[in-house]
């Protein structure tokens, strides 16, 4: 089974972390305000970050390390993402 954290900036320019065993229904649910409050309070977003895990403790820990990060620890991580699948996403369901 898969798993993914995953990282969204939202209109404030803020970032919010979260990790899902179904991506595109989790964005889903955010884009129609079923997400998050802190999500929810700041529509749209757009997904700049993707990692994927087998396991569900490892992608549940990789989400509380990545939220423990600094704002500039956050951008340095999605300057450096070189997987741009996310893209996807975005244009799919036009989240911006």
């Amino acid at each position: 089974m898969n798993y993914s954290v995953y990282i969204l900036q939202l209109s404030d320019g803020s970032y919010y972390t979260g990790y899902t065993k179904d991506l595109n229904n989790r964005l889903h649910q955010h884009a129609e305000k079923r997400g998050s409050k802190y999500v929810r309070s700041r529509l749209p977003f757009n997904l700049v970050h993707e990692e994927k895990f087998e396991d569900r403790s490892k992608a549940m820990r990789r989400e509380l390390e990545i939220k423990k990060y600094t704002r500039i620890k956050k951008q340095d991580l999605i300057s450096k993402d070189i997987d741009t699948s996310w893209n996807h996403y975005q244009s799919q369901y036009d989240f911006a």
